[in-house]
């Protein structure tokens, strides 16, 4: 007996190729955001084979979502430590003079 339901690989493939010609209409620097996305959505595809109750294209948002959320804790992360930086050199030094910033 054949399996009734394509595979999340197949699914990916099918979601991505529907949305071709929302592709093509978008402004060149969109649609390589877009394919960001995907590309994003594609590193998922091993999890989301699990996710059987949901839509693909469901599971494709969930796996860009996450993937946009990594890197917004990645960039909040180095901005703490460039503000720590920061403030550090704004320090006063052992004189009590504040060090001069650039």
């Amino acid at each position: 007996m054949g399996r009734t339901l394509p595979s999340i690989t197949q699914a990916f493939l099918q979601e991505h190729q529907s949305l071709a010609k929302f592709r093509r209409a978008l402004r060149r620097e969109d649609q390589r955001a877009l394919d960001d996305l995907f590309a994003a959505s594609r590193r998922h595809l091993a999890a989301a084979a699990y996710a059987s109750h949901l839509l693909p294209f469901e599971v494709m948002l969930l796996a860009m979502l996450v993937e946009e959320h990594k890197e917004l804790m990645l960039l909040r992360e180095r901005l703490k430590a460039l503000e720590a930086k920061r403030t550090d050199d704004a320090a006063p030094d052992s004189r009590g003079n504040a060090s001069e910033e650039a």
